[in-house]
Formats: C-alpha cells, structure tokens, sequence
C-alpha cells in the first residue's frame, strides 16, 4: 500500500472530533514506514529490488523486524501515544493516533507477499494482493476515497483544500504504479520515499487547518492544531 495508508487518517479525522488534526494522522498513518526508511538509510533494516518480486512492484523487503513486525509497529504505535499525551495531555485523542500507526501493519498484510512477521522471527505471513494488480488497484483507490469522501463529509470548511490533497495523492499513486522501476536499493530511493510522506503530510496540515468537524461549533480555522 502507498496511498491506502492515509485511508485510516482520513476515517480517523472524520469519526471523532477528538481526534488528532490531519496532518497528525497522516503521519500516524505512514510512520512504519518512515522508521524502516530511515533505519534502512543506516543500514538496521534492509530491503532490495528483485524484478518480479511481485508483479506491482519490485521490492523484496527481506529485513525489517523492527518496523513492519507486529511487535515492532505496537511497539511504533505505543511511542506515539506517548509523544501525543505529552504533547495534547488528551488520552483519547492519543489513542485514535496509536491506533492509525497501528493500522499500518494491517494494511500492509493485505497486499504484502509474506514478508510481515508477527515479531521478527523467521515465519512470515502477507497475503500477496499486490500479484493481483486489478484487486490490488480497487482495494487502494476504494479504501482512500471511500475514507476521504467520510472525511469531507464529516468535516467543514473550505471546498478545495481536500481536493487539492486528493489530486497530490492520486498523483503520488500513479508515479508508484505507472512511473520507472527502481533500479536499486539506496540512499537515493529512501530519502525520495521519505520525502513524499513529508510533502502528503505538509498538504495534509494545511487542510486540517482549513477544516473542522462538523460538530464542532465556529469558524473552520477557529480550533488550535493538534
């Protein structure tokens, strides 16, 4: 999944108004990831390009127990509860934002080819959707625009801010699936993937500023960022 991580950022924002503002969310969403990147940038985790590794994509992610293991995204998910109740002093709101982090895991076992584990050991589990391109096309783009037409719907505030959020993430997506392979595994690819989740989750924090739920009372930018 790329884009279909944000889907539960998005379902998050509009269930609650407790919730962490978007651009929060958005980096709940990808943080597993931003951690293997960066652990793979120093070499802790590793991932390589093996043509045909699946047919969506070519990324053979063989070492990456910390991060994409179910013990090590709780263990992500845990550390940002954390970091949101010392920042918000609100248990709620630092809930909903563990739980999107940890929903990361679960949506990757979907389309993952087994490559997961359950806590870094030699079993590893993926159901391999990503060899399934039509399926795995539907399940992203549904999954991100059935939760983002939640969030609009549940949100107000200026019209084109969400929609100019969408655009970028669709973009996104079809770089991933239709743009050149990569050739190799390197510094160049983790820095240019950890960059894409800071600029989705730049565009993210500005709408968020733009939008308040829609139970909440006054203006859309009258509400502090979470």
């Amino acid at each position: 999944m790329f884009i279909g991580h944000w889907a539960p950022a998005f379902a998050a924002a509009a269930y609650s108004k407790r919730a962490p503002k978007l651009g929060t969310l958005f980096i709940a969403g990808q943080l597993v990831d931003w951690g293997f990147f960066a652990l793979a940038t120093v070499g802790v985790e590793h991932m390589r390009i093996e043509p045909g590794a699946t047919a969506m994509n070519p990324l053979d992610l063989y070492h990456m127990p910390y991060t994409h293991s179910l013990l090590g995204s709780a263990i992500w998910a845990i550390a940002f509860v954390v970091v949101l109740l010392l920042a918000r002093r609100e248990l709620t709101t630092a809930l909903i934002g563990g739980l999107v982090v940890l929903s990361h895991w679960f949506v990757d076992l979907l389309v993952h080819r087994p490559d997961l584990t359950f806590a870094g050991g030699d079993s590893k589990i993926g159901f391999g959707i990503w060899n399934y391109p039509a399926i795995a096309i539907a399940l992203e783009l549904g999954i991100t625009l059935a939760a983002f037409l939640w969030y609009v719907r549940k949100t107000k505030g200026p019209v084109m801010p969400p929609w100019i959020l969408l655009a970028l993430l669709l973009a996104m997506q079809s770089i991933n699936w239709f743009g050149p392979e990569p050739q190799s595994a390197g510094i160049g690819l983790y820095l240019t993937a950890l960059a894409s989740f800071g600029i989705a989750a730049w565009v993210a924090s500005w709408v968020g500023t733009t939008r308040r739920h829609i139970s909440d009372r006054g203006l859309a930018g009258a509400s502090p960022p979470r």
